[in-house]
């Protein structure tokens, strides 16, 4: 079993970073493969609208000159998909919107391809409009006929501005590793 983590902050060492890698921490001790990518921060480019992905229904996006592919790629080779993202103005990243958009696109001009794989969204926020962007990650995975995995309260986390501010806020921690947990729970359970 594998398991995607994709980073959607430019901090590749921030908030939603250290979030990703507590999940991912649960999921290890349960003998699970993880990976973690990045996707915030790149040049990656928004969805430009050509269609020609139903034309040619390759599991590719025509946009060749940015990270799409390969991430998508990790994508339809993991069993679950973590989304993370940083809230910008009360929704996530546009690098992350990017992924999104094309992700679930190609995936459903393609027959479905995310159907029945495990979603989760994890989302750092410093005060508020952490629910809607959390709500934007989840649209994917309703939208692309997945299972969805919560923890013990909502998947956030508070932290400043400056960095890995997150790991103080108890209870989000926590939230990370139940969810991990939860993850690995589900995917079992898959599997069997």
């Amino acid at each position: 079993m594998k398991v995607l983590a994709i980073n959607g902050s430019p901090r590749k060492e921030g908030n939603t970073s250290t979030m990703l890698m507590t999940v991912l921490e649960a999921l290890e001790k349960e003998g699970i493969e993880t990976t973690l990518a990045q996707v915030g921060g790149t040049t990656i480019r928004s969805c430009i609208s050509c269609y020609r992905c139903i034309e040619r229904k390759d599991k590719q996006c025509s946009v060749k000159n940015d990270c799409f592919n390969e991430l998508f790629q990790q994508m339809l080779e993991a069993d679950a998909i973590i989304l993370g993202s940083p809230t910008y103005f009360a929704d996530i990243t546009p690098e992350l919107k990017a992924l999104i958009d094309r992700a679930g696109f190609v995936s459903r001009v393609n027959g479905q391809l995310f159907r029945h794989k495990v979603g989760a969204a994890v989302i750092s926020l410093r005060r508020g409009g952490g629910v809607h962007a959390f709500d934007s990650i989840n649209h994917l995975f309703q939208v692309c006929q997945m299972f969805m995995v919560g923890s013990t309260y909502w998947n956030l986390g508070f932290g400043g501005r400056q960095g890995d501010e997150v790991g103080n806020d108890e209870e989000g921690m926590h939230n990370m590793a139940d969810l991990g947990s939860s993850i690995a729970y589900l995917l079992k359970k898959l599997h069997t």
